[in-house]
């Protein structure tokens, strides 16, 4: 995933990120660039809600990039102390305006408010009995499971209310809720989803990452724990009763793929385990070759990497195009290589005639990686030999990360040497699991069930879908 304003779309994608600020008077506006930070988490649709004086909610949401939504006067609008901001790229409801979030409704004559970034493997079961205890549903969301969840809780208090729905969630979590003038933020038992704290001043923020808390110069505190619940108000922090526990796995593909190379991520630098990624790639798969290149730009580290280890050059030798919307024309004529084209082009100059290493983060479906070799040979490339700094993607993830299906994963039909010959390339190789886990071992343990099919949470609703299939 880029740093910048596009998104890969043969890679998998993250639902969302999210922000909140308690405590400051121009929450609006720090939420606002608090989002633009975590654009990169996604690009589908953003929106901010705030509380003001009054208890009065104000909010604008709206489809596309934050910088579009939001401008001065919007931004003036959005009164309050209270913020919570929300950036998302759908994983589980279709991709309209009335799933964008933070999700907003009235609850005890107070404004109530959630974001969230995850998946719910539970979702479906939750909404069939809500629905049957007289739940009225407004989205196709998981999220919406929660509100639910905290409105019908039958104990005594928000805080309790709050413990009650999100210890009926099974899956991937981290989410913010906000009731009146009160933010919640919390992680599911096993922290799959990043989320962390920071102080601006008196201001207390919550935010996906560390990138977020940068753009507005606060300071970074800590990550919040797997199954913590904190309770923020005017800025003070007070921990509530854990969840229940579990063996926590963060989702390494944070790692890999989306979290910006300038964040911190489990406590670990997205730059430096990336770095080092490549550098067990070198180790594990060597070539004899004139340059080391990435594919633009989640891959620029581990190339680095690897160039540092191989002592192969790094070069620049793929220019991305950051200014590519989502949508454009696709003229038929152009062939299936145009949104690669689009996209990427090479630097003649610097292939032509070369032995060339191309770094990938990972690889999905295979599509972009081949059209890229196409362009490289078409460039002058004497060899082409394909590095991957993760092992084969086989499995789909059900914890907030929109894979495609098994049937669509390069990794889960073919062989190394198949797919080698399906790219057009030399070579090709993959960082081994044991290689990957070695990198970061200090900071897990982590989820890595897109590569090895070992997932940590209960796949409630998928098993219901195979019992009722096989019945």
């Amino acid at each position: 995933m880029t740093t910048g304003m596009t998104m890969d779309l043969d890679k998998p994608r993250d639902e969302c990120g999210l922000v909140a600020v308690s405590g400051s008077g121009a929450a609006a506006e720090l939420a606002f660039l608090g989002l633009y930070a975590l654009q990169h988490r996604g690009q589908e649709s953003a929106g901010i809600v705030t509380v003001d004086e009054k208890g009065a909610p104000r909010s604008h949401k709206g489809m596309g990039l934050v910088a579009d939504i939001f401008d001065d006067a919007t931004l003036k609008g959005l009164e309050g102390s209270l913020a919570v901001g929300h950036v998302r790229y759908s994983t589980a409801g279709r991709s309209d305006l009335r799933n964008a979030q933070p999700m907003l409704v009235e609850y005890q004559d107070q404004p109530l408010m959630l974001a969230h970034n995850g998946n719910l493997t539970n979702a479906q079961e939750l909404r069939d009995r809500l629905s049957r205890e007289g739940s009225i549903f407004q989205t196709d969301s998981d999220s919406e499971a929660i509100i639910h969840l905290i409105a019908r809780s039958r104990r005594q208090d928000h805080d309790q209310k709050v413990d009650d729905a999100l210890s009926q969630a099974v899956g991937a979590f981290s989410v913010v809720v906000a009731i009146g003038d009160t933010i919640y933020a919390a992680r599911d038992s096993r922290g799959f989803r990043p989320l962390v704290l920071g102080r601006l001043g008196e201001a207390v923020i919550v935010a996906s990452e560390t990138c977020a808390l940068d753009i507005i110069g606060a300071a970074y505190l800590r990550d919040v724990r797997p199954g913590e619940v904190l309770k923020i108000r005017d800025g003070h922090i007070e921990e509530l009763r854990p969840l229940p526990p579990a063996e926590p796995s963060a989702c390494l593909f944070e790692l890999v793929y989306f979290a910006r190379p300038d964040s911190r991520v489990w406590g670990c630098s997205v730059d430096s385990a990336r770095r080092k990624f490549g550098r067990q790639l070198a180790i594990e798969h060597p070539t004899e070759a004139d340059c080391v290149f990435a594919v633009p730009d989640s891959s620029n580290s581990a190339a680095l990497g690897f160039s540092e280890t191989s002592g192969v050059p790094f070069e620049f030798a793929l220019i991305r195009n950051h200014y590519v919307g989502r949508t454009f024309i696709h003229p038929t004529q152009a062939g299936r290589d145009f949104k690669v084209r689009v996209k990427y082009n090479p630097v003649r100059e610097t292939v032509e005639g070369k032995r060339c290493v191309v770094v990938d983060d990972s690889l999905v479906r295979g599509t972009t990686s081949r059209g890229l070799v196409t362009m490289l040979r078409e460039a002058g490339a004497a060899e082409v030999h394909f590095r991957v700094a993760s092992p084969p993607v086989r499995f789909p993830c059900y914890y907030g990360i929109d894979m495609p299906t098994r049937e669509e994963l390069i990794g889960a039909n073919h062989t190394v040497e198949e797919i080698r010959e399906h790219l057009g390339v030399d070579s090709l190789g993959y960082l081994s699991m044991e290689g990957m886990h070695a990198a970061v071992a200090n900071h897990g343990p982590f989820c890595d069930a897109c590569w090895s099919g070992d997932y940590a949470a209960p796949l409630v609703d998928l098993m219901r879908r195979k019992e009722m299939q096989s019945t």
